[in-house]
């Protein structure tokens, strides 16, 4: 029991980091049908943002959270000029273009951003200060552990995923973009302009990302130019579970993704005596995306973005 609940407590912290940048994905598929393969470095863009300002504020003697909300905050920005700056120059000239123009864009600019980063960063690993307490809680005596880092990633996870439904869902800019997902040209009409809408969901989407980039670096406490490539593929992995095009979906694909593998390399590891476990963890997130993909295109959350000329 206590194993099986450890796990679960990893999974959400892992499928909520999933969730975040796969509502990234979500939302711009959504909009401009468009799958944004840079997305995952945005993450990485943001890691290491927050790791230079932390580096060059460590020697300041201020708290470790105080250094974690600042760093945050400039990765934030960084990471929304970013993408707003790749929406225009890469994407937006290529709206009106065949399907196959701006995958193949994205794909590059996710290799770009790649060389970039290890150029300004250097390819070796960076370790990542501990900036919040590292002591942990045990859910009842000699149980389950959770540490306070998990307890914020949780905690902001929720957070953040509650502001954009309302954004969404009750705002006039949520209901610009969902007139603009609905039919751009129809929205134009009525007073909607496509082009902002699009900019402030590529801003948002990297808002989220960084949030999600700074976390796994909390997290996992290391981060280097590729750390965004695997956790970017599996969030659109659970984009697609979920249902791309739907924001509950993502949430909920990234919820489910994170346990799956969670539950999948603890216990597969000890049904099969250490041969598989945690190093194979990428598995279970692959098998999922080709199970649904065979099974139930659409994704569960059911969701189907019609085709737009």
């Amino acid at each position: 029991m206590d194993i099986f609940v450890q796990q679960i407590i990893n999974g959400l912290v892992l499928g909520s980091m999933y969730a975040l940048v796969a509502l990234g994905y979500t939302m711009v598929y959504g909009i401009i049908s468009l799958i944004n393969f840079a997305h995952g470095e945005v993450l990485m863009v943001g890691a290491m943002v927050s790791w230079t300002v932390v580096m060059a504020l460590q020697g300041t003697g201020w708290p470790g959270w105080l250094l974690l909300i600042i760093s945050l905050v400039v990765a934030i920005v960084v990471c929304s000029v970013l993408n707003y700056a790749i929406e225009k120059i890469a994407y937006r000239p290529l709206r009106k273009a065949p399907r196959l123009a701006p995958l193949i864009t994205a794909m590059g600019m996710s290799l770009l951003l790649q060389t970039l980063a290890m150029i300004i960063w250097k390819p070796n690993p960076k370790p990542y200060p501990p900036l919040l307490p590292t002591e942990v809680f045990h859910l009842w005596e000699n149980g389950p552990v959770i540490t306070v880092v998990q307890i914020v990633i949780l905690v902001s996870t929720v957070v953040l995923l509650s502001a954009l439904l309302w954004l969404v869902n009750r705002t006039k800019l949520g209901r610009a973009m969902r007139a603009t997902a609905e039919n751009p040209s129809v929205a134009s009409l009525m007073g909607v302009k496509p082009d902002f809408v699009i900019s402030a969901t590529f801003v948002i989407g990297a808002t989220l990302a960084a949030v999600a980039g700074v976390m796994w670096a909390l997290n996992y406490g290391t981060l280097q130019h590729t750390m965004g490539f695997v956790p970017g593929l599996k969030a659109f992995t659970a984009a697609v579970f979920g249902g791309i095009g739907n924001l509950t979906g993502a949430m909920v694909g990234g919820v489910l993704l994170g346990l799956i593998e969670a539950l999948g390399a603890g216990y597969l590891g000890d049904l099969t005596g250490g041969v598989f476990g945690s190093q194979y963890v990428e598995i279970f997130a692959f098998l999922v995306l080709i199970l649904v993909l065979t099974l139930r295109p659409s994704g569960l959350m059911g969701e189907r973005v019609a085709d737009r000329a």
